[in-house]
């Protein structure tokens, strides 16, 4: 009996792993962004909380890989847009339409993000910095 271990199928395992779980928190990342473009579609942030919850949670088994750039891209994304909505929302009090094209700026800036990070994550390359 041998106790050898494959290391490069463990770490092939990993790399897949990760990228299952990046394709979940994509995926939720991307149905919120289409909902934010798409009028009366809004889904509501609870599975973009859902989406950054497991980006925070695996981070960490990431660290070293290069899909730790795209946890980093999709975490910096959502902080980001939520800051972009929370300072914009006073357009809203001004006018409407003001506060409306704020947000679809913000939506369409947050869909380019989450598009461009799976087209890359597809390719297996890493997110820029």
């Amino acid at each position: 009996m041998s106790d050898v271990i494959d290391v490069k199928a463990i770490d092939s395992e990993k790399a897949e792993s990760l990228k299952t779980v990046g394709w979940v928190s994509y995926l939720l990342h991307l149905v919120v962004a289409v909902a934010a473009v798409v009028p009366g579609a809004q889904v509501g942030a609870s599975l973009l909380i859902v989406a950054l919850i497991i980006d925070l949670v695996k981070k960490g088994d990431a660290e070293g890989t290069w899909q730790a750039s795209h946890f980093a891209w999709r975490i910096r994304t959502v902080i980001w847009a939520g800051v972009l909505y929370v300072v914009t929302s006073p357009l809203f009090l001004l006018l409407y339409l003001p506060g409306a094209i704020a947000w679809a700026v913000i939506s369409i800036w947050f869909l380019y993000r989450i598009v461009k990070g799976m087209v890359r994550m597809n390719a297996s390359q890493a997110m820029p910095d």
